[in-house]
């Protein structure tokens, strides 16, 4: 990622909040050091949002966790009724796992978090923070079209205006690639490409997923036999809502569709998210395991997060296991992200499961994985989703960057 250049930080607006004198005055010099030139301070966190004007500034604060009076928390709670637009650099001397759960708070909150700098900060990572920083989005961008009306989105489905864009997998230890995810997006005749978060959940209230899914899955299903025709041998996943899974009829049609198309059920993978908790079990469990039974892989996805847990684990005969990306990203220096990677890794190798390590955003997690010995991995360091015609240009391309991170 680029650095921030030298003009963006001669004019970027920054505020530094702690009750220390002495660390006030070293944060700004080095601020200062590095082409910051717009810095202002202050040791209380009454006085700091006096300086918070809304459209005007700061557009960076970095924020002292642990203060007397009003403490870090405050603060942000007290920013976000402000109308803040900036960022904000975490900065304390609490352990860090308490750190990690103030800059989870703060995201909450809608607050981009570029870094949290433990104390003494070092000049480097506040250097790397600050390349981070990146000008945040007017108001009437941020606030768009958050959801479209039912209406649309079955329309959508009718007319034939969803597409499949596909995300690799790919061993980790050769880097070939084994696989790929589908992951679908809406070709709005006005509004351009609109991303799944603002059509899924529309569609899975107003009893819309089933025809979704299934035209979804009849795609990528033609779109695999066309790929194996043209010496492409990969398996293909599709994300199944825990509402496909009421309707009986849908283990048998994930199996006559597999047949018309040409695919082999061993080369499908369905992955199963629970966004919210399974009530009557019967229907679920049946599916899930007639698909099993006709020998189509299933995958928990997002592992650790939300219900999909150890209990789904030993109900339902998955035998794929996805490591959730908030547990893999920047896990070779979380501690807490580590504990639980190297746990969920090694529960799935005692349940004799394929383990996918999503969220692999960097070099510094694609080492990791190869650390730790992860089979699977999948993620933006690998590849962006794609539309199908681009695979076969990028599988080429890839080649040549796993022969050289496979072998370095």
């Amino acid at each position: 990622m680029p650095d921030a250049s030298t003009l963006e930080r001669e004019s970027l607006s920054i505020l530094v909040l702690d009750d220390d004198a002495f660390t006030v005055a070293l944060l700004t010099h080095m601020l200062r050091t590095q082409g910051c030139t717009r810095v202002s301070a202050c040791e209380r966190g009454e006085d700091a949002l006096a300086l918070v004007v809304p459209e005007e500034g700061p557009e960076l604060i970095l924020c002292d966790l642990n203060m007397p009076g009003m403490d870090g928390i405050e603060f942000v709670r007290r920013l976000v009724d402000r109308g803040f637009q900036g960022s904000l650099i975490l900065v304390s001397g609490e352990e860090p796992r308490l750190l990690k759960t103030a800059e989870q708070l703060v995201k909450a909150h809608g607050i981009p978090v570029l870094d949290c700098l433990s104390k003494p900060v070092s000049p480097e990572r506040l250097g790397q923070a600050l390349a981070r920083w990146r000008p945040r989005p007017s108001a009437r961008v941020k606030a768009g079209r958050e959801a479209y009306p039912a209406e649309a989105v079955a329309r959508a489905i009718a007319q034939g205006e969803l597409v499949n864009f596909y995300q690799p997998k790919v061993e980790v230890a050769s880097g070939r690639v084994v696989g790929v995810e589908t992951l679908v997006r809406w070709r709005h005749p006005e509004d351009g490409l609109v991303f799944p978060d603002q059509f899924i959940a529309v569609a899975e209230a107003h009893g819309l997923i089933d025809d979704l899914t299934r035209v979804v899955l009849a795609a990528a299903l033609v779109q695999t036999r066309a790929w194996q025709e043209a010496g492409l041998d990969l398996r293909v996943a599709v994300n199944v809502s825990m509402d496909n899974l009421a309707a009986l009829a849908f283990a048998d049609f994930v199996a006559l569709t597999a047949r018309d198309a040409g695919v082999a059920p061993q080369q499908v993978v369905l992955e199963v998210t629970e966004s919210r908790l399974m009530g009557d079990l019967r229907a679920p469990l049946e599916v899930l395991t007639r698909l099993r039974l006709k020998r189509f892989h299933l995958s928990i996805d997002d592992f650790g997060t939300g219900h999909s847990s150890f209990t789904q684990l030993r109900n339902i005969p998955f035998n794929e296991l996805k490591i959730d990306q908030s547990f893999v990203h920047g896990a070779a220096t979380d501690g807490t992200a580590r504990a639980i990677y190297d746990a969920s890794l090694g529960l799935g190798r005692q349940l004799d499961m394929e383990v996918v390590a999503e969220g692999v955003e960097d070099l510094e997690d694609w080492a990791f994985l190869q650390a730790t010995g992860c089979p699977l991995a999948q993620g933006y360091f690998i590849a962006r989703p794609m539309p199908a015609p681009e695979l076969a240009d990028w599988v080429l391309q890839w080649a040549d960057r796993a022969q050289a991170l496979c072998h370095a």
